[in-house]
C-alpha cells in the first residue's frame, strides 16, 4: 500500500515536471512566435493585415482638394467616454448638414503606435476615430505623423513605444523613408474613404543643426516618396504638405529675417526658404498646408490680440503668390499664447472666441478655403477653448461656443465662397471685423465693451467681445 502510494505520488511528480517544461516550452515558443527574427520587440496585439478595409467606409464621392472648415482630434476627444455624451457630441456634428472636416494623425494625438515592429500593425486606435468621423458624417482627414520607434533609432514592440515628446517628434531615419511611405500605403488601404492625406508634422525632427535652418531637403525626400505610395494606391487621393509653421519675430529683429512683415512683426526667412525648396522639388500636390501663430516666437500680440491676426493674411499671400491655383490648408492656428505647459486659461470663452473670429477671418482673407482647429480637448470640467463638454462626464458631449463658431464660419464660408466688401462706418471701423459674402456678414466687437456700430448700412448692439452674424 505504502509502495503503490510511493509510485502514484512519484508519478504524479514527474507528471507535473513534465507539464511544468511543456508549459515552459509553450511559452518560449508563444514569445518566438510574437517576436520577429531579427528584429526584437514584442508583437502582442498586432496583426500582418494592416491594409485590411476596416469597417464598412461610406463610398466617398469625388474628392475635391478643398475640405473646408473643421478642427483636429487630439489626446482626448469624442470617441471615449460616456455613451450619451460621446453620442451628443456625434449628433451635434452630423446635425450641421454638410461634412466636418475632422483630422486625425497615425501616432500620437489619441493613436497609439501603429506599426510597433517592421510588418506588424497595429490600428485598434485609430479604427475607433476614423469610426466616430464616419458616424459623425465627418470628412476623415489623416496626417501622416509620426513614426514608429523602430524607424527612427528606437527599439521595435509596442512595450517599447517611447511617447516622450522628444521621441515623438523624431523625424524617421533616411534609410527608413521607404519604411514609412508603405506605412501610408497600408493607412490609405485600411481606410479608403479618407481622400486628404497631410504628410508629416511641422517639419518635427527635420532640423540641420549643423547649418541652424530646417532639412528641407531631408522633408522633400520624404514627401515625394510617401506621395508617390499614396497615388498608387489610388490616384484620386488628395496630398498635400509642407505643414510648416509660419514664425515670427519682433519687427525689429534682423537675424532671420524676411521681408515679409507688419504691424504684427516679420516672418522668419527660414520656413520660407523651407517652402520655396519644397515647392520647387515636390513630386507634386493637390493642396498646399501651413501653420502658425498670429504671436511671435517671443509669445508677443502686436500690436495687439486682434490686429495680430493680420499676419495670418500676410502669409497666406506670399504662399498664394508660389503655389498658383493650389488650394491652401491652415492645419493648425492660433492666436491665444500658451504658457509652460500649453495651457491657454488667460482669456474670458468670450474673448477667446472673437480673437479666433478674427483669425479665421485673417485666414480667409489671404485666400486659405481649408482651415483646422487644434482641440485642446481634456478630461476635466474646465477646458479652456474646448470644443465640447468632456465626455468622459455623464452630462458631457454639450458644445461649446468654439465648436458653435468653427460649425457656423464652415456652413457660411466654405469653399467656392465669394467674398464680398461690407462698409463699416468711419468711427467703427477701428472696432469692429466683419467678412461677409453674399447672404451672410459675421462681425465681431473688439472692445470689452457695448457698442453700437453701423455695419452694411445697419445699426448693430454689440456686447463686449461679441460674436454675431447677421443676414444679408
Amino acid at each position: 500500500m505504502g509502495r503503490h502510494r510511493w509510485f502514484s505520488e512519484a508519478r504524479r511528480w514527474r507528471l507535473a515536471a513534465l507539464l511544468g517544461v511543456g508549459l515552459a516550452v509553450l511559452a518560449l515558443v508563444i514569445t518566438l512566435i510574437n517576436t520577429l527574427p531579427g528584429g526584437g520587440g514584442s508583437t502582442e496585439g498586432t496583426t500582418r493585415d494592416g491594409d485590411k478595409v476596416h469597417g464598412t467606409p461610406a463610398v466617398p464621392k469625388d474628392a475635391e482638394p478643398e475640405v473646408g472648415w473643421g478642427f483636429t482630434h487630439t489626446q482626448y476627444s469624442a470617441d471615449e467616454g460616456e455613451d450619451e455624451a460621446v453620442e451628443r457630441v456625434r449628433a451635434e456634428l452630423a446635425g450641421q448638414g454638410r461634412p466636418v472636416p475632422q483630422i486625425q494623425h497615425i501616432m500620437g494625438w489619441g493613436a497609439g503606435n501603429p506599426e510597433p515592429v517592421d510588418g506588424r500593425y497595429d490600428f485598434s486606435d485609430m479604427d475607433r476615430r476614423i469610426d466616430f468621423v464616419r458616424a459623425s458624417k465627418g470628412t476623415p482627414v489623416v496626417t501622416l505623423c509620426c513614426a514608429p520607434d523602430w524607424m527612427k533609432g528606437g527599439e521595435p514592440g509596442a512595450e517599447n513605444t517611447d511617447w516622450s515628446q522628444q521621441a515623438l517628434e523624431t523625424a524617421p531615419e533616411p534609410e527608413h523613408y521607404d519604411d514609412f511611405a508603405r506605412l501610408a500605403a497600408t493607412v490609405a488601404k485600411r481606410y479608403p474613404d479618407v481622400r486628404h492625406f497631410v504628410v508629416w508634422n511641422e517639419f518635427k525632427g527635420f532640423w540641420n543643426d549643423e547649418e541652424a535652418r530646417w532639412d528641407y531637403e531631408g522633408y522633400t525626400e520624404l514627401y515625394n516618396l510617401v506621395h508617390r505610395e499614396l497615388k498608387k494606391v489610388n490616384k484620386d487621393i488628395m496630398v498635400g504638405g509642407p505643414y510648416l509653421v509660419m514664425d515670427s519675430i519682433d519687427p525689429r529683429q534682423t537675424e532671420n529675417a524676411s521681408e515679409v512683415e507688419g504691424d504684427w512683426g516679420r516672418l522668419d526667412q527660414r520656413p520660407l526658404d523651407a517652402f520655396e525648396y519644397w515647392n520647387k522639388h515636390k513630386r507634386g500636390a493637390d493642396f498646399v498646408v501651413v501653420d502658425g501663430a498670429s504671436y511671435t516666437a517671443d509669445d508677443e500680440l502686436l500690436p495687439d490680440e486682434f490686429k495680430a491676426t493680420e499676419k495670418f493674411t500676410a502669409v497666406g499671400e506670399w504662399v498664394r503668390e508660389r503655389v498658383g491655383d493650389l488650394p491652401l490648408w491652415w492645419a493648425e492656428y492660433y492666436v491665444e499664447p500658451g504658457d509652460s505647459q500649453d495651457n491657454r486659461d488667460d482669456w474670458s470663452e468670450a474673448h477667446r472666441v472673437a480673437v479666433h473670429a478674427s483669425g479665421l477671418m485673417a485666414i480667409a482673407r489671404g485666400g486659405a478655403t481649408s482651415g483646422f482647429y487644434w482641440n485642446p480637448q481634456k478630461r476635466g470640467a474646465k477646458c479652456a477653448g474646448c470644443l465640447w463638454t468632456a465626455t468622459q462626464q455623464a452630462d458631457g458631449g454639450a458644445g461649446l461656443p468654439m465648436l458653435e463658431l468653427i460649425e457656423r464660419f464652415g456652413k457660411e464660408f466654405g469653399p467656392g465662397t465669394t467674398y464680398e466688401t461690407v462698409t463699416v462706418a468711419a468711427d467703427d471701423r477701428p472696432h469692429v471685423r466683419v467678412l461677409a459674402d453674399d447672404e451672410a456678414a459675421l462681425v465681431v466687437n473688439t472692445l470689452d465693451r457695448k457698442i453700437s456700430a453701423k455695419v452694411d448700412g445697419h445699426r448693430v448692439d454689440l456686447a463686449g467681445y461679441e460674436v454675431k452674424w447677421l443676414k444679408r
